[in-house]
């Protein structure tokens, strides 16, 4: 086999990788090893940063087959490294299993139908390898999951359970009798023990853990480097940081373990009855459960702790853990296509597919309906980590790297300041050797350049403004769980929102209903609950057709089957455990009217005579329910009239979807227009259908019946139509947002033009902007894929024009703010179907459609994600609001999802909001507006703390001087520390501007900010330094200087009792160190307040008091010991007397670089290069055919002559949208012209490419 070879695992998952494989040599290990003990170590901890490297330098490459180790990389973006050493598992010690039968499933890996009898062990006999090589198999374990070699593909795989490649009649045939006790431990040995472990590392793990740091680290050499020199203070603070950092850091990280082992314990270990093959029923531990193990659920109800498929009765489960939904779910058994009419035998079971028949792990099963002598029993499918909980476990365990501009930035600004502490470095080697100084004072001098360049605060500095952030979101009921991302919310340009429950209210009123009768509709009613219906089979339908079911004596259910319920007054009674008990089958559900609503035909004196004539009772049966299914849109149930012999079909759904499902003859012919009616004026409109079934279709016949046999060839009976009112504060959230330049973008499972109309309503679609739908049909009989493309509504028209003309065309726009509206703007709006069809045929017109796509209806929960993906692909920042049911994908994916809902789902959302309402959406905006603007102020600051005190350092070097313990301690700790944790306090502005702030370090403004104020600074204390060096009093300092006479200032002189054996080593007192640590004390403070900067993103920096007062003490007492001495404190910060005309003039220096630093930072920066030079690619930069104020010409005159200037500016956009938005506007086909045709060429020829033909 190819030494060299490379192969797949996850092949097409989220979590492909690569995989090589490696053997441990010991020739390389011994040269590590010596490598280790010269460098000290540091080699040992650079091998354990590195795992890529730390596999190829003690190991030489290997066949994977045959490999010791593995070195896996993902196929993303991040292209992250890991390692993991193969292990063997041993099955020479169970006698029970046949050679050739061990053969078989050893070599197979991965048992995917997992062979249990003969003739399947035959058609799987996949190696001739003898018995003796075959009873070891090699795995390995990554992020919770195994993989075994698999002979079969010569490649590693994880174990896969009865989820993938079985079919729905093998799961009857082959795994509903259960599994001998020896197959069981077999199994056990394979899959391991069923739990979804987190572990809680120990403290002294988490501790060495979090100690090697690469950050860590380097402040351990700082530490010891500043011993060596005797910087103990400094060191001692240093050390004293850390320390706090490493508790707080270990504290939330445990933590954070913790409440995830919580969560996960819930259901770690019951017990559990399961069935064996002879009909035994075995109590085993929840752990111990394996993949084709037939539970048996509890009639009381239990906590799932595996994902398995029902085969026998029906559960009622709450699947808030993982939909959000509280609303209790029913689960039937899996259809059984051996006995079904049609018999489809040959579909395989999927849990996604078939989820309304799998109970998940972690869900509640609150009750279960059996029948006698039969249990409700369920087989298991996937177990531990491989289960639904498991998986969503993983993704919090390993989530994936968070991949923003501003951190990737924040890497290259620190290699930039380690590219300028190299220079220092050298500098000091230099200039010490040509001064002859000793060899152990150069090595310490010049490595203390580096530890002042890179600044030891500057990761706890980052993390405070996204701490402060996270704490007020706090207090406005905004929930976070992952910190990084409030940074990137401070970017979104483009919102998703859930409509049913986010937008709109969570309930919905019965507004009335419109029956049909001789294919004809009937005038709307509004009261449904009356005698005149009560025995229709419309009503019959509404008291049927739903999955409510009671509760400790409570109806609950899907709230929109409540309200249709409520409306018509109707009782409903489930069969006691008793009641079953007496009849060798399950017992319907039964419906019923209350008695005032039937004609009573009996007198009302004679109860005796009532109880005779109990067959009159108008009751209904419920016999087999077909849950509603999202990707069907329907729902339906077979249910029967008391005493009738034949069974009656009702079903109710989406219209489209019901009428093309009846017979064509009983739906209206005005059915579209009416349909069309109701839903432009924002109603949500249900349609309901019934069939009679044939008498030769018994009880036992229907419980195995197919949906698709009933679900046909019904008879249309109307529509029930209900109204979903927009919540208070949704149309002044959207207004704020496209006022901020944000797009709103709604994506709903509801109806297309009821979603235009609430788009409308809620003010996403102005009343002058245009709607374009756009309706793909895929290829059939031989023609290609096209879009029809139709205006939804046109513009008031005009009495002389009765068709749409090319002037009523909307105007092309990409500019979305205030002054604009008056231009018509257009939007596109498209269903589930049309959106899946353009994704696979129209590639080339997907970004085109994202740029002013509005409207996504029907949307079925993976085609919100595919739709967040695809305006992640243009470059837009996507926000995702919704109430977590069928959300949690696009959630998860989003740069920032917000949940509504509180439950466990949330866990899925970065953020969830206590308050179900989009007001969240602004205020989570704002404040990342307000944490990135300041972790932009924090590093800029910290990039200037180093740069001042690195120039303040190489002046004082060249002098053979330095800054003394306690000057570095008061700047690092009562200035540096002091700012940069108040300045992180600024709360965020009050409300949400059209400026948005730039997504990383490395832009124009922000470099131009820096670089200035390092010139102006370095400028400042270099004249300060080389001035003092002019004055007449000016003298290389010893003791006895004494320059404070010449301003007849005797008294500091006499003050200070030197001793003159106390010699100054390292030379720290000097007139130039004084005069550069005055100067230098204040431009820290300078820049503090230069960049703290306050509106348009934050509140301005005096509503900060903390830092308003910290800061204003710190000038105080730096001017009070410049301008007045202190005798004892210029003796602890070494700080030597100088003339009070000096003091004046560095105070004047002090001020001119304040005003300098300030004026260039806040005017000259803010008002003209930020506005002018800088104005980053946005939506709304380009203005067409707008009358603009008078500020924006002379802006523009201004962007005229410094463009031209500096040649700084390039035409092409930086963000995919913006650049398409150009190409757009010189397109003479964008937008479609109405009634026009778009069709998909020969993929042979061009991929995905499209021409637009006019229909005539």
């Amino acid at each position: 086999m190819d030494k060299e070879e490379r192969k797949t695992i996850n092949q097409g998952q989220e979590d492909e990788m690569e995989i090589y494989g490696y053997n441990l040599s010991r020739w390389k290990i011994a040269i590590v090893s010596l490598g280790v003990i010269c460098t000290g170590g540091f080699l040992l901890l650079l091998l354990y940063w590195m795992p890529e490297w730390r596999v190829k330098a003690t190991c030489i490459r290997a066949a994977i087959k045959d490999c010791e180790v593995v070195l896996l990389r993902t196929t993303d973006e991040f292209r992250v490294w890991f390692c993991a050493k193969i292990r063997l598992l041993s099955l020479e010690t169970h006698p029970f299993l046949s050679p050739k039968s061990t053969a078989n499933k050893v070599s197979n890996g991965h048992a995917v139908h997992l062979i249990e009898n003969p003739a399947e062990e035959n058609r799987h006999e996949l190696s001739k390898y003898p018995q003796t090589q075959l009873q070891q198999i090699r795995y390995f374990t990554h992020h919770s999951v195994k993989y075994f070699w698999n002979d079969t593909i010569h490649n590693f795989d994880f174990l896969k359970g009865l989820d993938e490649g079985v079919s729905c009649t093998s799961i009857y045939e082959k795994h509903s009798a259960g599994l001998t006790k020896g197959m069981h431990a077999y199994r056990k040995l394979l899959y391991g023990v069923n739990e979804i472990t987190v572990k809680v590392p120990s403290v002294f793990k988490l501790l060495i853990k979090e100690v090697l740091n690469p950050f860590y680290i380097f402040q351990l050499f700082s530490v010891i480097l500043w011993c060596t020199d005797e910087y103990y203070y400094y060191a001692l603070a240093i050390v004293i940081m850390s320390i706090v950092s490493i508790v707080s850091s270990l504290y939330s990280i445990r933590k954070q373990y913790v409440m995830l082992h919580d969560m996960v314990a819930a259901h770690s270990t019951v017990r559990v009855s399961v069935c064996r093959v002879n009909e035994e029923i075995e109590e085993i531990f929840s752990t111990d459960l394996v993949p084709g193990d037939i539970m048996v659920i509890p009639l009381n109800g239990t906590i799932m702790p595996c994902d398995a498929v029902l085969i026998n009765g029906t559960c009622i489960v709450n699947e808030s853990m993982l939909t959000g939904e509280s609303v209790p779910v029913t689960k039937t058994n899996l259809p059984n296509p051996s006995v079904d009419i049609k018999g489809m035998g040959d579909e395989l079971y999927n849990p996604e597919t078939h989820k309304r028949h799998t109970l998940f792990c972690g869900t509640t099963v609150i009750q279960t309906r059996f029948y006698t002598g039969e249990l409700v029993k369920a087989v298991v499918v996937r177990t531990g980590f491989s289960t639904s909980k498991g998986q969503l476990v993983r993704s919090i365990l390993y989530p994936k790297p968070t991949d923003f501009k501003l951190y990737r930035d924040a890497y290259l600004f620190l290699l930039c300041l380690v590219a300028v502490a190299g220079i220092g470095f050298v500098y000091t080697i230099i200039n010490s050797i040509l001064n002859e100084v000793e060899v152990g004072v150069i090595i310490i001098e010049s490595l203390d350049i580096i530890t002042i360049t890179v600044p030891p605060a500057l990761p706890a500095a980052m993390t405070a403004g996204i701490v402060y952030a996270q704490r007020r979101l706090k207090k406005i009921g905004i929930f976070c769980i992952s910190p990084q991302r409030i940074n990137i919310c401070g970017q979104l340009n483009l919102v998703c929102f859930d409509k049913t429950g986010t937008l709109t209210e969570d309930g919905l009123d019965l507004w009335g209903i419109q029956r049909v009768e001789n294919a004809q509709f009937l005038l709307p009613e509004e009261n449904v609950c009356n005698a005149m219906l009560v025995k229709s089979q419309f009503v019959a339908c509404m008291a049927t057709c739903h999955s409510l079911t009671k509760i400790g004596g409570v109806l609950s259910g899907d709230p929109l089957d409540l309200k249709m319920f409520e409306a018509i007054g109707w009782i409903l009674e489930e069969a006691t455990e008793e009641e079953t008990a007496l009849h060798n089958r399950i017992m319907p559900t039964v419906v019923r009217p209350p008695k005032q609503l039937l004609p009573e035909s009996i007198p009302t004196g004679n109860q005796e005579m009532e109880l005779f004539e109990l067959p009159a009772v108008y009751e209904i049966g419920i016999v087999r329910q077909f849950p509603f299914s999202s990707a069907l849109q329907r729902m339906s149930v077979v249910a029967r009239v008391l005493g009738d012999k034949k069974m009656d079909a009702y079903m109710k759904g989406a219209p489209e979807i019901i009428a093309s499902l009846c017979k064509p003859e009983t739906v209206p012919v005005d059915f579209e227009k009416v349909l069309e009616d109701f839903t432009k004026q924002g109603f949500r409109v249900i349609a309901l259908a019934h069939r009679k079934l044939e008498s030769k279709l018994t009880w036992h016949k229907v419980q195995n019946i197919s949906r698709d046999t009933i679900e046909n060839n019904m008879d249309f009976m109307g529509l029930i139509i209900m109204q979903n009112k927009l919540k208070q504060e949704t149309p002044a959230v959207l207004e704020d947002l496209h006022k901020a330049n944000i797009r709103t973008v709604m994506v709903t499972g509801d109806n297309m033009l009821t979603a235009v109309s609430v788009a409308r309503d809620c003010g996403m679609i102005l009343p002058q902007d245009k709607v374009i739908i756009a309706e793909a049909l895929p290829p059939k009989d031989g023609k290609v894929a096209k879009i029809n493309w139709h205006y939804a509504d046109s513009l008031t028209q005009c009495s002389n024009s009765s068709a749409i003309n090319s002037e009523a065309i909307p105007i092309k726009l990409v500019h979305e703010s205030l002054e604009d509206l008056q231009v018509t703007r257009y939007h596109f709006a498209m269903n589930g179907k049309s959106f899946s069809v353009i994704l696979e045929h129209f590639q080339d017109l997907v970004p085109k459609l994202m740029l002013h796509g509005t409207v996504y209806a029907r949307m079925a929960p993976d085609q919100k994600t595919q739709l967040v993906e695809a305006l992640q692909n243009v470059d837009y920042f996507v926000g995702m609001c919704g109430d977590g049911a069928n959300d949690c994908g696009a959630l998860k994916r989003a740069h920032g999802g917000i949940s509504l809902s509180e439950l466990e789902a949330s866990v899925a959302s970065p953020f969830t909001s206590k308050t179900p309402s989009i007001s969240c959406v602004p205020n989570l905006i704002r404040e990342g507006r307000a944490a990135l603007i300041t972790s932009f102020c924090v590093f800029k600051f910290m990039a200037l703390y180093s740069i001042i005190q690195y120039f303040s350092v190489t002046l004082l070097y060249s002098i053979l001087s330095n800054l003394g313990d306690f000057q570095f301690l008061f700047i690092d700790l009562a200035i540096i520390l002091v700012v940069v944790f108040t300045m992180s306090l600024n709360p965020a502005w009050k409300e949400l501007v059209a400026q948005r702030p730039p997504s990383g370090l490395i832009s124009g403004a922000l470099l131009f900010s820096v670089l200035s104020q390092i010139i102006i600074c370095i400028g400042f204390q270099s004249l300060g330094f080389f001035w003092v060096k002019q004055q007449p009093w000016y003298e290389m300092w010893h003791p006895h200087s004494d320059a404070c006479n010449t301003t007849r200032s005797l008294r500091w002189n006499s003050s200070h009792p030197y001793n003159e054996t106390e010699l100054d080593e390292h030379n720290i007192q000097n007139y130039e160190n004084t005069t550069v640590f005055f100067i230098s004390s204040f431009q820290y403070l300078i820049v503090a307040i230069a960049f703290s900067k306050g509106k348009p993103f934050r509140q301005p920096c005096y509503k900060n008091y903390f830092f308003v007062v910290s800061v204003i003490i710190l000038y105080v007492f730096v001017l009070f010991i410049m301008l007045h001495p202190v005798a004892s404190i210029d003796q602890v910060l070494q700080i030597v007397c100088v003339p009070y005309q000096w003091r004046v003039t560095m105070l004047i220096i002090v001020l001119v670089n304040a005003f300098v630093s300030i004026t260039v930072e806040n005017f000259f920066l803010d008002m003209v290069l930020w506005k002018v030079v800088f104005n980053r690619d946005k939506q709304g930069e380009y203005r067409f055919g707008t009358t603009q104020p008078p500020q924006a010409s002379v802006d523009r005159w201004g962007k005229c002559c410094l463009s031209w200037a500096l040649r700084c500016r390039k035409k092409i956009p930086k963000a995919k949208y913006m650049y398409l938005a150009q190409e757009l506007l010189v397109d003479p086909e964008w937008p479609p012209k109405p009634q026009t045709t778009t069709e998909a060429k020969a993929l042979v020829k061009e991929n995905g490419s499209c021409q637009i033909i006019t229909i005539t």
